[in-house]
């Protein structure tokens, strides 16, 4: 799905089964515009899906928020047009976010209706879990309404396994990861010849 060629870490274009290219790439403070225009864009589904419960608009401060994340704890990728940011649309969010104590993450992805179902919500929740993986994080999980089936086949299929919760209507799936590899102890120079 991806091709890469000297860009900057993180960024990715990448071609769709249906032939559109986008630009994954992480999320920057100039998408908050485009981010919130194309929210009047989604279905009410797929809002309540993503913040699981209804919403009209994105408030220009949860706009800012979202596209600011802390780099010492969260990490957030857009797949939007092969465009500069602010100019480009776009049609998916993928936000990671260390939670206190640092061994779990929290994960939200939002792809919109116009692309869903063509792979990339596997796509950038892989990505997801690489970065996790890198800053060591010891468990991913996420909330997701009962009714999101799509979302937690994608889950299972990634190894993520269902707990109940104690909130009516959403189930959290969470993905252990394997703990890091302990580095190998750097060899001892060799010993000077004998005299």
């Amino acid at each position: 799905m991806a091709r890469r060629n000297r860009m900057p870490p993180w960024h990715e274009h990448v071609r769709l089964q249906n032939g559109r290219e986008l630009l994954i790439r992480p999320i920057r403070p100039e998408d908050a515009a485009p981010i919130r225009a194309a929210f009047t864009l989604l279905e009410p589904d797929e809002i309540r899906q993503r913040f699981l419960h209804p919403m009209k608009e994105l408030s220009p401060k949860q706009a800012e928020q979202l596209t600011r994340p802390d780099p010492r704890r969260d990490f957030a990728l857009v797949a939007a047009e092969p465009l500069p940011p602010g100019e480009a649309l776009v049609g998916a969010v993928a936000r990671i976010s260390i939670q206190d104590g640092g061994e779990e993450a929290e994960f939200a992805i939002l792809v919109s209706h116009y692309i869903n179902g063509m792979g990339l919500g596997r796509h950038l929740m892989r990505r997801l879990v690489r970065w996790a993986k890198g800053r060591k994080v010891r468990r991913i999980f996420g909330h997701v309404l009962e009714s999101n089936l799509p979302m937690q086949a994608l889950a299972a299929s990634l190894g993520f396994r269902r707990e109940a919760t104690l909130e009516p209507g959403l189930v959290r799936v969470v993905l252990d990861l394997p703990p890091p590899k302990p580095k190998a102890p750097a060899s001892a120079p060799p010993a000077p010849p004998a005299a």
